[in-house]
């Protein structure tokens, strides 16, 4: 288990039109944020999100075109490859109420977005492949 603490928050909009998951990647970067927690809220105009299948070991996009309020937007952001890397999850709602989420992926354009980024102090996290369920997960961390 490793422990942390916040170094500082950034937090601003995001572009109209921009790509959520490419603009967050951008900034981590620039920022050089080793690791840190990514929340946000606003609306986009096409959403692409995934379903990772355990079985399969695969993600399958889903596209929602049009309208989507983002509800929530909760990630992290560790290590990989070297590089500072987003993993972010969404929450959507329809004009109905109705929910939707998944795993965001590139493509998801926005309408408006208001970010908050916790840089955190500590070891950072890398993600490193774990053959049992095939994901890049964090190589530390565990909890018990």
């Amino acid at each position: 288990m490793n422990e942390y603490s916040v170094k500082r928050t950034i937090l601003g909009q995001l572009p109209y039109g921009s790509d959520l998951h490419d603009e967050l990647t951008a900034i981590v970067r620039r920022e050089n944020i080793r690791i840190g927690r990514i929340q946000a809220l606003g609306a986009t105009t096409h959403a692409r999100v995934a379903y990772y299948d355990q079985n399969t070991k695969t993600y399958n996009p889903i596209e929602f075109p049009g309208g989507m309020e983002i509800l929530n937007v909760h990630g992290n952001v560790s290590m990989r490859d070297g590089q500072p890397f987003v993993h972010i999850h969404i929450l959507l709602g329809d004009a109905e109420g109705k929910i939707f989420g998944g795993h965001v992926l590139p493509g998801t354009k926005l309408f408006a977005c208001e970010v908050f980024i916790d840089e955190l102090e500590g070891a950072p996290l890398e993600r490193q492949p774990e053959t049992r369920t095939g994901l890049h997960l964090w190589k530390t961390g565990h909890l018990s």
